[in-house]
C-alpha cells in the first residue's frame, strides 16, 4: 500500500463516527476574538506595513460581526464607523498587498492545526443584478435552471472530518470580458491572464498546493460528469495529483477483473458494469444527518479506462482504475459513481472521502455565504480576490471557533 493510501486510511480510521458539524451561523464571541488575535500576525505577515495588517484583522473581524450582507459600509460599522469605511475600501480594492501569500498563510495554518484528508473543488456561482461586476457575463446555469448574469469561480477547500476551509480561489473569467480592452482596463485585469475553462481554474487551483505551497498531497474529490471535468482529471493525474472523481454513468470503461460476470467483458458503460455485478455489493456503516446509523451499499471493481475515453486520454494504457458506485435506499441501485486512482484504499475510506463534498456544501451554506463570500461588490479584479481571501479566514475563524462539534453530515442526495 503507498504511503498516501496509508496516511488516508489512518485518518479516516475513525471514519464511523458522524462528520463534525458547524455552526448555524457566525459567532466570533471571546474565542473568536482569541483566534483572529493568533491568526491575524500569520495571515498578514507577508504585509509589510502595520496599518495594512491591522486593516486585515480589522476586515475580517467585521465580516464575521456585521449582521446582514457583508458590505464595506456594514463592516466598517463594527470596527471604526464612518471614518473606517474610505480605509477599509480603499485597503481591499485599492491597495498593492498581494493576496496569495496570505491565502498560503492560511492554508499552511490550517494543515498544522486540522491536517486534510482532501482537497475538495467546489464550483461557485454568484448571480448578479448588472454586467458591470469583474467576470460576470449572462449564461444558463443549470443549478438555478434559468440564464441570468452571474459571476463564476472556483474554490478549492482544505477538507477533513473535523473542519473544512476554502484555501484557494480562481475567478474565472470569460473571453468577452477578456476582449474588451476597455472593460478589461477598468476591471484592473492583468495582462498576463488569459481565458480558462471552470477546468481550467479548477486545475490552476490545486496544483499550486503541494508544490509552490509546500501542503501535503492529498487526493482531489472532484466533480467529473462533463467534458471539462474529465480534462480536468486527465491533467490532475498527468501532475501525479491522486484524484477521486464523480462520474457520469456513461462514461466507457473495461473491465480489469471480474470479467467472467460482465457480459462481452469489453468497453462497457459504467452504468452497465454496475448493473452487471451487483452480487459484489458490500454495505458500509455510516451516519445519517439525524445521528443514527445506516448500512450504505457500496460496490467496487478495478476497470481500466479505454485509451480515447469520451476522446479523452486519462491515463497510461493499461493502467488500472478503480470504478466506485454508492446505492441509495433500494439495495443494487446506484446513486452516485466515481472512478480513482486510489486503488489501495479499501471501498470504505474511499465512501467517506466523497461525504466530505456533502461537508463542504453544508459549511458553505453555513458559514461561507454567512461571512460574505459572495458579497464583493466592487469592479476590480484584485478587489475580488482580496476580499474572498478574506472571507477565507473569516470563515476558518469561525469554523475554529465552534469547535466544529454541532451535528453531523446530511443525507446524500442524488444529483
Amino acid at each position: 500500500m503507498s504511503g498516501l493510501a496509508l496516511h488516508v486510511r489512518d485518518a479516516l480510521s475513525g471514519g464511523d463516527a458522524p462528520i463534525a458539524g458547524t455552526v448555524g451561523a457566525p459567532a466570533a464571541g471571546t474565542v473568536g476574538r482569541a483566534l483572529l488575535d493568533e491568526l491575524g500576525p500569520v495571515l498578514f505577515a507577508s504585509l509589510r506595513r502595520s496599518d495594512q495588517r491591522d486593516k486585515g484583522a480589522q476586515y475580517v473581524r467585521g465580516l464575521i460581526d456585521a449582521r446582514g450582507r457583508k458590505t464595506i459600509r456594514n463592516i466598517a460599522a463594527v470596527v471604526g464607523g464612518a471614518g473606517a469605511e474610505q480605509s477599509l475600501h480603499h485597503f481591499v480594492a485599492g491597495s498593492t498587498w498581494d493576496w496569495v501569500p496570505v491565502r498560503q498563510a492560511l492554508a499552511q495554518y490550517l494543515a498544522r492545526v486540522a491536517p486534510p484528508q482532501a482537497y475538495v473543488v467546489r464550483p461557485m456561482v454568484v448571480p448578479r443584478a448588472g454586467q458591470h461586476l469583474v467576470g460576470v457575463d449572462r449564461r444558463f446555469v443549470p443549478a438555478l435552471g434559468q440564464v441570468c448574469n452571474v459571476q463564476q469561480a472556483v474554490g478549492v477547500w482544505a477538507a477533513s472530518g473535523d473542519l473544512t476551509c476554502p484555501v484557494n480561489w480562481r475567478l474565472h473569467l470569460p473571453q468577452a470580458w477578456l476582449d474588451n480592452e476597455p472593460r478589461r482596463s477598468r476591471a484592473l485585469i492583468p495582462d498576463g491572464v488569459d481565458a480558462e475553462t471552470l477546468g481550467d481554474c479548477a486545475l490552476e487551483a490545486v496544483l499550486g498546493l503541494p508544490g509552490r505551497w509546500g501542503l501535503p498531497v492529498r487526493p482531489v474529490v472532484l466533480d467529473a460528469r462533463d467534458a471539462d471535468g474529465l480534462r480536468t482529471v486527465r491533467r490532475l493525474r498527468a501532475a501525479r495529483m491522486p484524484v477521486l472523481a464523480r462520474i457520469d454513468g456513461g462514461l466507457p470503461l473495461v473491465p480489469a477483473e471480474a470479467a467472467a460476470s460482465v457480459p462481452g467483458a469489453g468497453r462497457v458503460s459504467a452504468d452497465r458494469l454496475v448493473t452487471a455485478v451487483r452480487e459484489n455489493w458490500r454495505p458500509v456503516v455510516w451516519s445519517g444527518h439525524s445521528g443514527g446509523t445506516r448500512a450504505v451499499p457500496v460496490w467496487s471493481l478495478r476497470v481500466r479506462v479505454p485509451a480515447w475515453a469520451g476522446r479523452l486520454v486519462l491515463g497510461p494504457p493499461g493502467e488500472d482504475l478503480l470504478l466506485l458506485a454508492f446505492g441509495g435506499p433500494a439495495r443494487g441501485r446506484p446513486v452516485e459513481l466515481w472512478l480513482t486512482d486510489l486503488v489501495d484504499l479499501p471501498p470504505a475510506a474511499l465512501f467517506r472521502l466523497t461525504r466530505l463534498t456533502h461537508r463542504v456544501e453544508r459549511d458553505f451554506e453555513r458559514i461561507s455565504d454567512r461571512v460574505g463570500i459572495r458579497d464583493f461588490a466592487g469592479r476590480s479584479f484584485d478587489g475580488w480576490h482580496r476580499h474572498i481571501t478574506l472571507a477565507s479566514a473569516a470563515h476558518a475563524v469561525t469554523a475554529l471557533a465552534a469547535g466544529a462539534v454541532v451535528g453531523p453530515c446530511p443525507r446524500q442526495r442524488a444529483g
